[in-house]
């Protein structure tokens, strides 16, 4: 049974980042995680945000 919860708490979150990751994609940010996704060219240079 505790197999079961495991499993199922482990399936939730892949779903949950799965859905996170397709809503930041369709909303046409380039790097998903930067802060600064909004207004990066895409480059993600991590020196500089622009």
């Amino acid at each position: 049974m505790e197999n079961y919860i495991i499993i199922a708490v482990v399936a939730i979150i892949v779903v949950l980042a799965a859905l996170y990751i397709y809503k930041a994609k369709k909303s046409g940010k380039k790097c998903i995680g930067c802060p600064y996704a909004d207004s990066c060219q895409g480059a993600c240079n991590k020196s500089s945000p622009y």
